[in-house]
């Protein structure tokens, strides 16, 4: 029987055909892809042309108003108009904000100025916005117009005010939202709106009125503040309501800044943890005296691990009293200085509870640092007769002008290396950058020697002075690292910053140093100065980064079973003034001593 032929023409083989309806799969994604693409452009158009005819429609609708008509149900000024409303075009629902403010133009003088302009209310700015929220859409688009009346200005029986909102460093708070409302006024008001850039709110006709404006400040990430009415729990409120007199300026200003929080933790002085504790924290920020009445004064109890997270604070000094047992110490000290917008640990050091307690802080009258082994000698007329040494405190380098080349710490003048960008000896003490010619070379770095804590530490903060630099040398123009270790020589000095790596820096509203560091004996700092002019340095005369041995608090002492009356306090410490002092002990009494050097 002859062979079977064998067919010359090959099929396509598994992988051929898997390869080719990949290609092909990817050529109909992409075109897929290029056709959404298309739609979502096209859509966004549409979009976009519905708000512009949503737009003039809302403006053709104010012109058509009367003058006295054009202004918000229950604001100022008052009018016919919603502040906020909905509308639906080609089956699209869109989202209408209505502003409008009364203005003063300084053509005929501005209330309370030269000339006094007794009739401010000039004319009517009125700002309209529309939003699409279910399309996606991120921004608002808006248009602007004036209304001015046709023949006098507004009435003159009416008042202005002026409300201005700042930070904790005193600098204007744009953005911020105002809400104010009175209903007593003729006709009543209530409105919102939000700050300028120079942190203020001029309502420039409003019907005059005694106390009978209800303000509250707010803004996303900040604190809020308010006026508060007279009740029998509060009979002086620090901001009542505000008032407005007739043909004059009525000027309130409000304090608000980003929320801090506190992580809490309550330990004995071995660091094991003591669960369910309840603490009760107190701020010094009053909202009405006699008697004062405290913004914060509330409790929290601790979960089973003694940890508690508490959100939401505003800037503040704050004091903190634990149910059925004493503060042997904490880290930092207390009463706790809580800056804006930080996340500030705090760790309760507890002893047993006994009836009169004293917790002495030491601390440095220039830096504010805690002292180490400061001697304090406590003494009373009962007998009482103590001594203690207080925790570790700080390391701290004022001086650079011995030059480079130490590996570890030994003269506190030298440092281990730098990138020739610094200068350390045209003013001995200080660090600038260098100079190239006449101008300042635009960033230099400094790498110090190797501190040696003698034991595993935790580290606390990392501060300098000056903390304020020169506006022109630009943003963080002072930036730090930290690197730790177990041996004085390790593989490599891995530096980081406050976020506990590599990418993060520590500036003035980053100084709390990372855990990642604790546990390590060994430390060393790196220290960038920058400037964007070249005839600005940023400067750096102090270096301190504070820490704790343990479960000791840096520069604090504990004395407990005290009797009630008064106490002598006697500190002494190499390098420093003896300090003496009588203090009143009432219970669990806290007592802050500053040292001057000698």
């Amino acid at each position: 029987m002859p062979a079977a032929r064998q067919s010359r023409h090959g099929g396509f083989s598994l992988l051929e055909i898997v390869i080719a309806l990949g290609v092909f799969a990817i050529f109909v994604l992409g075109i897929y892809a290029g056709i959404q693409t298309v739609y979502r452009i096209v859509y966004q158009a549409r979009v976009q042309i519905i708000e512009s005819g949503i737009l003039n429609e809302q403006v053709e609708f104010v012109r058509n108003l009367s003058y006295f008509d054009v202004g918000l149900e229950n604001g100022s000024p008052a009018g016919v108009m919603a502040r906020t409303a909905t509308t639906t075009k080609n089956g699209i629902e869109f989202t209408l904000t209505r502003t409008v403010r009364s203005i003063d133009d300084p053509y005929d003088g501005t209330i309370g100025g030269t000339p006094n302009d007794t009739a401010p209310a000039d004319y009517k700015l009125v700002e309209i916005a529309v939003i699409c929220v279910s399309c996606g859409q991120k921004a608002a688009r808006t248009v602007t117009t004036t209304v001015a009346p046709k023949y006098l200005e507004n009435n003159a029986d009416n008042g202005a005010l002026f409300i201005r909102v700042f930070d904790a460093a005193a600098v204007p708070v744009s953005g911020a939202s105002v809400h104010l409302s009175a209903p007593a006024a003729n006709p009543a008001i209530d409105l919102t709106d939000t700050t300028g850039n120079d942190g203020m709110l001029k309502l420039v006709d409003l019907p005059p009125g005694v106390g009978i404006y209800n303000i509250a400040v707010s803004k996303p990430g900040y604190t809020s503040e308010q006026t508060r009415v007279e009740s029998e729990s509060l009979p002086n409120p620090f901001h009542p309501p505000a008032s407005v007199v007739a043909q004059s300026v009525s000027e309130v200003s409000f304090t608000i800044d980003r929320v801090s929080s506190f992580t809490a933790s309550t330990m004995d002085t071995l660091c094991d943890p003591i669960g369910n504790v309840r603490v009760g924290i107190e701020g010094s920020r009053v909202i009405g005296t006699e008697p004062d009445t405290l913004k914060v004064d509330t409790t929290f109890v601790t979960d089973g691990s003694g940890a508690k997270t508490l959100a939401d604070y505003e800037w503040d000094v704050y004091t903190f009293s634990p149910s059925g047992y004493d503060i042997a110490g904490s880290i930092p000290s207390v009463p706790l200085d809580l800056p804006p917008g930080v996340d500030q640990p705090v760790q309760l050091i507890l002893r047993p509870n006994t009836a009169y307690s004293l917790l002495v802080s030491v601390r440095d009258n220039i830096t504010k640092q805690p002292v180490s082994q400061a001697t304090v000698h406590v003494t009373s007329t009962a007998g009482y007769d103590e001594s203690a040494v207080t925790g570790v405190g700080y390391i701290r380098q004022t001086d650079w002008s011995g030059g480079s080349g130490q590996a570890a710490m030994a003269e506190t003048t030298r440092y281990w290396s730098d990138d020739s960008g610094v200068d350390t000896l045209e003013s001995p003490g200080n660090i600038y950058l260098r100079h190239l010619g006449s101008d300042y070379v635009g960033l230099g770095s400094l790498e110090s020697s190797t501190f040696d804590l003698g034991v595993a530490a935790d580290y606390i903060s990392l501060l300098w002075e000056p903390f304020s630099q020169p506006a022109p040398a630009g943003a963080a123009p002072v930036r730090w690292q930290i690197a730790t270790a177990s041996t004085t020589d390790p593989e490599a000095w891995e530096y980081r910053g406050p976020d506990g790596t590599g990418g993060s820096y520590y500036t003035p509203t980053a100084t709390a140093v990372n855990t990642v560091h604790n546990g390590d004996r060994y430390v060393r700092y790196r220290l960038w100065l920058s400037t964007v002019s070249s005839t600005y340095s940023p400067l750096i005369s102090d270096m301190t980064l504070s820490y704790t041995n343990s479960c000791t608090p840096p520069g604090q002492a504990y004395f407990g079973g005290l009797s009630s009356g008064t106490h002598t306090v006697e500190v002494t410490v190499p390098g420093y003034q003896t300090y003496r002092s009588d203090v009143l002990v009432g219970g669990d009494t806290y007592f802050t001593v500053e040292l001057v050097g000698v």
